[in-house]
């Protein structure tokens, strides 16, 4: 199996090449830019010696005479007399002898060479006979850089030569020293950034590690950990979605939780009765079809309980809801409308808000045909019942008003909780699951708002959806 490597060490693994060719292309470059100014310093230090070189036998008389140089020796030893050589130059004066090569006319610094060009006579030979002024010479103890100026009286053959000869192997070491000295340094700071980075790297990845540690402890059972969030970097921010994500999970979790405590609650009755039946059910065609009408009508509710279920659960999802424009007066009017057939009411429209607001319109509309058909359950034939919608300030409102019994305080502050029931709404038990006003309130709440209750006026309950209102209908409008 592959050995895999932590983002720690391959963070370090990068930082350190990079650094490293960093390290090599500094230390390469100031090499190159030094050795670039030893050619150079080369240049001009051969050009100046042999255009003094030049001008001085243009110009320059014998200080014995008087009169201008007539004899190429007198001419260089008179010139090399005044001269002075510089760290690793040599000035030499060649003469040609005949049948023999040529003199040797110096004046030189001691060098620091094994094999100076005045000691050389076979480079000295060479460079005489050189078509050129300048060149280099490659010998095995060194690069020599030479530049020249012929002496030929009367324009003749040369008879003699002033030579300037450079050996720039000392600049050249030094230039190698430092680039030396620049790796030495690099290695240094390529251990200081190897700790540095390795402990930089550790801080940063902490809440990374974290997000590790806690997902591999997270289990169904225990969602509650949470990574602490520091700083506003792109670290935390992961730190802070992972925490986003965990709060999401638990909640997911929490809600299939509580869907199968509450199916398995809610249908253990219907089943224990359609099984019990089932065994009890003997030959007689009336029993048989009693038994069959009974198991029916908890099949229905079975499947009405789950279908609710289905429904609070789903309300725990981003796309439970899908806003849009609406006008509440038709909305009102729609609403009005589809309730008047849940049974024989004295309905009335109350009133409407000539407003538009940005809400689900079917989700709207489920939930107050619950409060209608809750509204029908406790009261009976030709009571009133209102429906309506009012704006009240920046928010609005959707109600539904009866004139029945009315809620007890002890009883309105449970009967939204799933499963939980009135007990004082005309002292009769529902057929339902006790979990229509459970559906009212998770739409509320997936619109930003709530479901309250109130005493109607002169008796009875007053069921209100109190939702945000985003725009008047004059700025949609306009």
């Amino acid at each position: 199996m592959r050995r895999r490597i932590s983002a720690r060490v391959r963070i370090l693994l990068w930082l350190l090449v990079v650094m490293a060719v960093a390290f090599a292309a500094v230390a390469a470059t100031t090499r190159s830019i030094l050795l670039r100014d030893v050619d150079h310093r080369v240049n001009r230090l051969l050009t100046q010696e042999t255009g003094e070189f030049t001008h001085f036998e243009d110009r320059g008389v014998d200080p014995v005479t008087g009169d201008p140089f007539t004899d190429p020796r007198r001419l260089l030893k008179v010139f090399l007399e005044r001269q002075y050589a510089d760290p690793g130059e040599e000035l030499i004066g060649l003469v040609r002898r005949p049948g023999q090569g040529p003199a040797q006319l110096t004046q030189a610094r001691e060098l620091s060479v094994a094999h100076p060009l005045h000691r050389d006579p076979a480079a000295r030979r060479q460079i005489f006979a050189a078509e050129g002024s300048t060149g280099t010479l490659e010998r095995p103890s060194g690069e020599l850089r030479w530049a020249k100026v012929e002496v030929a009286p009367h324009g003749g053959e040369p008879e003699a030569a002033f030579v300037v000869a450079f050996h720039p192997g000392g600049e050249q070491a030094k230039a190698d020293d430092v680039f030396r000295i620049l790796l030495a340094i690099s290695g240094v700071a390529l251990l200081l950034t190897t700790g540095i980075g390795w402990v930089v790297a550790g801080r940063i990845l902490k809440p990374v590690r974290l997000v590790r540690t806690a997902a591999a402890q997270l289990t169904e059972q225990d969602l509650t950990r949470r990574i602490p969030v520091r700083g506003h970097d792109d670290v935390a921010a992961l730190a802070g979605t992972f925490n986003g994500m965990l709060d999401r999970l638990e909640r997911a979790f929490a809600a299939q939780r509580e869907f199968v405590d509450d199916a398995g609650h809610e249908l253990r009755t219907p089943i224990t009765i359609v099984r019990g039946h089932l065994e009890l059910m003997g030959d007689d065609p009336a029993e048989r079809e009693e038994t069959v009408r009974l198991v029916t009508d908890e099949l229905d509710r079975m499947s009405r309980i789950v279908e609710d279920l289905l429904l609070l659960a789903k309300a725990e999802r981003p796309d439970f809801i899908t806003p849009e424009p609406v006008r509440l007066a038709e909305l009102t009017a729609d609403v009005f409308v589809k309730v008047r057939t849940l049974g024989e009411r004295r309905w009335e429209l109350a009133e409407v808000a000539d407003r538009e607001a940005v809400l689900d319109p079917q989700r709207i509309t489920q939930a107050m045909v619950q409060l209608a058909q809750n509204a029908v359950q406790h009261t009976t034939r030709g009571e009133r019942i209102r429906v309506g919608s009012r704006v009240a300030g920046r928010r609005i409102e959707l109600y539904v008003a009866d004139s029945g019994p009315g809620v007890q305080a002890q009883d309105a502050e449970v009967i939204f909780e799933r499963f939980r029931r009135g007990t004082s709404r005309r002292g009769a038990r529902t057929s339902g699951a006790g979990l229509g006003l459970a559906i009212v309130r998770a739409i509320a709440e997936a619109h930003g708002g709530r479901v309250g209750l109130d005493a109607t006026e002169g008796g009875g309950a007053t069921f209100a959806l109190t939702l945000e209102l985003v725009r008047p209908l004059e700025e949609v409008r306009t």
